[in-house]
């Protein structure tokens, strides 16, 4: 296992290169001893530990064991733990450190990855997840911290110390105050006649969206019973995985139609990403993509927004985010509105770290997020949020529906106004590592040494930008302006007719993703031709920039 930005994540089992007591006792040692180098004060400001609800019986393995184990390291060396009692959102780990002033935090989980998996994840005194080079900096104190400490395994530590502090019902309490900040609507909540469905997955959102709810002064939503508490082995679904669409909703769907619901709110296990889907008049349902959802609450949130401020001015220091493959679809209401939209390296601890550096120069951000259904609605928590995301989802469904609108129908209205943005997102699997290497260093080379291609089939290219070389064609020096890693592939070729292309590699998986957008105008309102206009460019990117046959590059299962 190496640890990156990203933490640690892996098959829970015995040995050097999965999750278990041992890795998770190194792993402690190293993160504490890179934390006693960066923080002279972290015996008197300490960290924080949450975990999510998996387990691995076997090998008696669960989040919550590997908690422990972490808070007996640092409780060993002197250093105050914050350590959650019970499971929480992953979002609450960032929320703490920011609320309590802490050093850094650690969450367990694997988040929505198969059962047989766990994770350890690292944020900075920020709130914020890690960034390089702290990566490399702790990796390496992992590395000289090999051989566990005398007390290591003597957990019982967590139970008798007095560095040992449990933030359960305080930060429970003080979250939910603060998310309130966003609630403008409360008479609607009170006595809106929507009906909403919520599943958890088998994870740990089902009490924290109840309490959202009530926060925001609805009706608790309905729970899908089979799926609303914690359960490690995720028995109803094949993927815990809510991205994975209409299978994971299966159980949501059919309490819908009993219940006579009109919307699904779905979290993954760790509740730190969102899936919604809504009720069509066709009685058919219509599952929200990442960039569909992302659209919606960016527009919601600025409406939100500019009703409470006064002063016009005001608007020129709010700011959105988002990652560089989702759709740019808020930097076209940013371009009307007159906000800035900001798009940054995929991945929320980008966007976490640039939100965190503009409020510290005093900006304002209101929202960013990711088109892998990850939504961050608040500052309280510099990280993707999926409980903040279902209540204020929920507000401004309840909204829309006083003015007899449904979710699709505004969806519909901001492109209208702001220009359809029509996406598609796939991959290719490929697990020959030197394929991926040459498939792309063909698109560097494509017509003669450092020349990227100039068409796609019939499509013009007009730019290209190259975030593994540094090299950018819009720009007057050609240098990228977004950070740059030789470690990963990654190429976005921009096109006349306003399409907008990504090809990368992932860091996780042998898989080579693209996303493909088109971007028209306000007032080019044919999105049908749109989708034709779209589908035309992808199968010419597959059949030119991919070539799966040449490759032998194994589509994507539908």
């Amino acid at each position: 296992m190496e640890f990156g930005t990203a933490g640690l994540r892996a098959a829970m089992g015995a040995g050097i290169s999965q999750m278990n007591d041992l890795t998770i006792i190194q792993t402690t040692q190293g993160f504490c001893r890179y934390l006693e180098k960066n923080f002279s004060d972290l015996k008197k400001r300490g960290v924080v530990i949450g975990f999510d609800a998996r387990a691995h019986p076997s090998s008696g393995s669960s989040s919550k064991r590997f908690a422990r184990l972490a808070g007996t390291t640092f409780i060993s060396q002197g250093i105050p733990v914050y350590l959650f009692s019970d499971i929480t959102p992953t979002p609450f780990v960032p929320y703490t450190i920011t609320h309590l002033k802490l050093s850094a935090g650690i969450m367990i989980t694997a988040s929505h990855n198969p059962k047989q998996d766990n994770g350890y994840k690292v944020y900075w005194e920020n709130g914020a997840q890690i960034t390089s080079p702290h990566d490399k900096g702790i990796s390496q104190a992992i590395e000289e911290n090999q051989e566990p400490w005398p007390q290591a395994w003597d957990d019982s530590l967590v139970d008798s110390s007095l560095l040992l502090h449990d933030p359960y019902v305080t930060i429970n309490k003080d979250y939910f105050k603060d998310i309130q900040k966003h609630c403008f609507h409360r008479n609607i909540n009170k006595e809106t006649k929507l009906k909403f469905i919520h599943t958890s997955v088998h994870g740990v959102g089902h009490e924290f969206v109840q309490s959202a709810f009530k926060a925001f002064d609805f009706k608790p939503p309905l729970a899908v019973p089979e799926q609303k508490d914690p359960d490690p082995e995720f028995p109803t679904v094949k993927y815990p995985n809510p991205e994975e669409g209409k299978g994971v909703l299966t159980l949501s769907f059919a309490l819908a139609e009993k219940e006579g619901a009109g919307i699904i709110l779905a979290n993954d296990p760790d509740a730190d990403r969102l899936l919604v889907a809504e009720k069509q008049e066709s009685a058919e349902w219509k599952v929200f993509s990442g960039n569909e959802l992302g659209a919606l609450l960016g527009w919601w949130i600025f409406t939100c927004w500019k009703n409470q401020k006064q002063e016009s001015t005001a608007v020129k220091d709010v700011y959105m985010l988002s990652s560089t493959v989702s759709s740019k679809i808020l930097r076209a209401i940013a371009l009307k509105e007159g906000f800035h939209f900001e798009e940054t390296l995929t991945g929320f601890k980008w966007m976490g770290n640039r939100a965190k550096q503009l409020t510290d120069q005093g900006k304002t951000v209101l929202f960013a997020f990711e088109e892998a259904i990850g939504y961050m609605c608040s500052p309280v928590v510099l990280d993707k949020d999926g409980v903040s995301a279902a209540v204020i989802t929920a507000e401004m469904s309840s909204w829309l529906a006083t003015k007899n609108l449904s979710l699709s129908q505004q969806l519909k209205a901001i492109y209208d106004e702001y220009g359809y943005h029509i996406t598609k997102a796939s991959y290719f699997i490929c697990h020959d590592p030197k394929t991926i290497k040459e498939l792309f260093e063909n698109l560097r080379n494509y017509d003669g040494k450092n020349t990227y291609p100039k068409s796609c089939g019939k499509f013009k290219v007009s730019g290209v930008r190259d975030l593994t070389t540094g090299y950018d064609s819009s720009q007057p020096d050609q240098k990228a302006v977004l950070p740059t890693s030789k470690s990963s592939q990654m190429i976005t070729f921009t096109f006349a007719n306003g399409g907008v292309a990504t090809m990368r590699t992932s860091g996780t998986e042998p898989k080579i993703k693209y996303y493909a957008e088109l971007c028209a105008p306000p007032g080019n309102s044919d999105p049908g031709q749109l989708k034709k206009e779209l589908d035309e460019l992808v199968s010419a990117i597959e059949e030119c920039f991919f070539q799966p046959e040449k490759n032998k590059l194994q589509p994507k299962a539908e």
